[in-house]
């Protein structure tokens, strides 16, 4: 018998503090694929749909596309695109029969108007849907808010171990692979989670340098030893999230029910908690990234800063525009800075064409309070659709749609400029615009850490900046928690 297995996305990651709502447009403007496209769309990509297709070749199964859905980050999804999306898959987990297991690519820090704990709200309509024998499967990011009610209605939980994050594929697969032998009867997997009173923990997750997050991952692996024990996942969680789970987490999926899957999780939560105050990331001043870029900066080598405090890939506006102004201020060449949220600036470039000069005030549109606008006179040097594929290693293959873009030039730099908010992790957000980074002194992007998958290999440094000056900052006391439970660190404790 040919088994049928739904295959679905849909991802959030939501800041609870941004001022702009998550609506239908903004998945229309991202990822939003129905039915058959997916299949194609997807294949041969580093993505989760892509893992989930490899396992149903591979067991023979029959894929059920329903929805893939992924908006940027931003203010919570509205009660209507919550229940439109819900809707279709809970209407192809029931079509033709039913279907006989369900993979989900989400995400983990989803929050809705009416309800905090979005992926544990899905959950639990799927399983009411299609009853307790279909077993589901769930893919999560690194920084997931983990709830009680997710834990309760998944049969297997699998988050990426990698920050950036480079793994989705292969994370799918070990997913999918759980799944298919749930079906085959071998195993019959339970979930738990755990989580301890932090906000934040594990360097925020990254991977990229020896530090907490790897000592835990290493932990996690010696757990999986034990043949009862079928994966270990830890979650740096989703700290702009203003939910009562928000925070670290750890999953463990086990055999049956077992008091020792519970202390395992509490072992490693422990772990992340001695282990919080540690760091591998030192944000600096605009001022002082800029003094690094004029010692060390030089074509072919170039120093790489991040905005990391207004980080679209957190749900920052993108359009902050204290470094961009230090930039421009500081007489340096060869300096190539984008993504810039400003669809008001890409328009007007449109307008005059390439080779025409424009005045703009760009950015500092959506909250002024994080820098007012910088002034300049400009040439347009490149026109675009704003469309293209990743080139990778994050998502490579994977479609991307900035909306109409330009990249315009005044004085030594190169400004991209784009109508939609986009975390810049690959090195297409400029070349998509004729820009090459690895041909300039100073690369500066809106981002925390995913830029370092592309980025960081070219740089001869990189520096990250953190100035409060946004809402993805790590100044915790820029931000009033209302719900998150308390005491917590670092709000309460220590």
């Amino acid at each position: 018998m040919t088994r049928r297995v739904l295959i679905a996305g849909f991802k959030h990651e939501t800041n609870t503090f941004s001022v702009l709502p998550t609506t239908m447009d903004d998945y229309r403007g991202r990822v939003l694929y129905f039915g058959d496209e997916i299949g194609k769309v997807f294949a041969d990509t580093n993505s989760e749909i892509c893992g989930f297709m490899d396992v149903a070749e591979q067991n023979g199964w029959r894929p059920v596309y329903s929805v893939v859905a992924d908006a940027s980050p931003s203010g919570p999804v509205s009660r209507a695109t919550f229940e439109e999306i819900t809707s279709r898959i809970i209407a192809d987990a029931s079509s033709g029969g039913g279907v006989d297991a369900i993979l989900l690519q989400l995400h983990g820090a989803m929050v809705a108007e009416h309800s905090p704990d979005g992926e544990g709200l899905l959950l639990r309509l799927l399983r009411e849907k299609v009853g307790p024998a279909v077993p589901i499967g769930v893919t999560l990011d690194l920084h997931g808010n983990v709830t009680d009610d997710m834990a309760r209605y998944a049969d297997v939980i699998v988050s990426y171990r990698t920050y950036p994050h480079v793994d989705q594929r292969e994370i799918a697969r070990e997913c999918a692979g759980l799944i298919a032998r749930t079906l085959a009867g071998e195993i019959k997997p339970v979930v738990v989670v755990r989580r301890g009173p932090m906000l934040v923990g594990v360097d925020h997750g990254r991977t990229t340098a020896p530090g907490p997050m790897r000592e835990a991952l290493a932990k996690a692996a010696e757990l999986m030893k034990d043949a009862q024990v079928h994966t270990v996942s830890v979650l740096a969680g989703f700290s702009t999230a203003d939910i009562p789970d928000a925070g670290p987490s750890v999953v463990v999926v086990g055999e049956g029910h077992d008091p020792r899957y519970r202390q395992m999780a509490d072992r490693l939560v422990e772990f992340i908690w001695q282990t919080r105050a540690q760091k591998t990331v030192a944000p600096v001043s605009s001022e002082a990234a800029v003094a690094v870029a004029r010692a060390k900066g030089k074509p072919g080598k170039p120093v790489v800063i991040a905005d990391a405090a207004d980080n679209p890939g957190g749900g920052g506006y993108g359009d902050s525009t204290r470094l961009l102004q230090a930039l421009v201020d500081s007489g340096l060449e060869g300096v190539a800075f984008g993504a810039l949220f400003d669809p008001e600036s890409a328009a007007a470039c449109h307008k005059a064409g390439v080779g025409g000069e424009v005045k703009l005030a760009l950015g500092g549109k959506v909250d002024p309070a994080f820098g007012p606008p910088v002034g300049v006179v400009a040439t347009v040097t490149a026109l675009s659709d704003g469309k293209f594929l990743f080139e990778g290693p994050m998502q490579r293959g994977v479609p991307v749609d900035m909306g109409p873009s330009a990249a315009i030039k005044s004085g030594g730099v190169e400004v991209v400029i784009a109508s939609r908010r986009y975390q810049n992790y690959d090195r297409m957000f400029f070349l998509s615009l004729g820009i090459d980074p690895n041909a300039r002194a100073v690369v500066g992007v809106k981002s925390a850490q995913h830029f370092r998958a592309a980025y960081q290999p070219m740089a001869s440094e990189v520096v990250v900046v953190d100035e409060g000056n946004g809402i993805t900052t790590r100044d915790f006391s820029a931000r009033t928690y209302t719900r998150i439970r308390r005491p917590i660190f670092p709000l309460d404790l220590d």
